[in-house]
């Protein structure tokens, strides 16, 4: 063989053992792409509260306190602020799917270096729909909670 020759097989496979680790990276990482924090089409169909029409985000795209306060929620409490948390949420502004008045609750979400409950709320449905907003109900996410 050829020193030539050597070089061109040693070339091609360094170009081989490079794409496949393109591909390898990829594959594990999710096209190579940070966790997408809106969930698919049909992974929104099975989320209570995405036929809303409001965007899709997981719960692990959403800020660390968001994932502690649906802890709480699911666990019954306690909540940092009992006269607040678990409230009817009246939905005055009507950006939710309108139902009846009792229909949805609000728990605070804490902001770290706050002094006072802040502006992230998570407002829960009685059909285990699961929202977040992060500007004191200006706007709102549907959140998929097993994400």
């Amino acid at each position: 063989m050829t020193p030539r020759r050597r070089i061109t097989i040693a070339l091609v496979g360094l170009i081989v053992l490079v794409l496949a680790g393109w591909l390898i990276r990829d594959l594990s990482s999710g096209s190579g792409a940070t966790a997408p924090t809106t969930t698919s089409a049909s992974a929104s169909a099975t989320v209570p509260g995405a036929s809303s029409g409001l965007p899709v985000k997981t719960l692990s795209s959403l800020p660390k306190e968001a994932a502690d306060t649906w802890k709480l929620i699911q666990k019954g409490g306690p909540f940092p602020y009992p006269r607040n948390d678990g409230v009817v949420f009246h939905n005055n502004g009507n950006l939710l799917p309108r139902n009846k008045d009792g229909y949805y609750h609000e728990y605070t979400v804490d902001t770290p270096g706050a002094k006072n409950r802040a502006t992230r709320r998570l407002i829960t449905g009685s059909q285990r729909e699961l929202y977040y907003t992060d500007d004191h109900y200006d706007s709102f996410v549907v959140v998929d909670p097993t994400r």
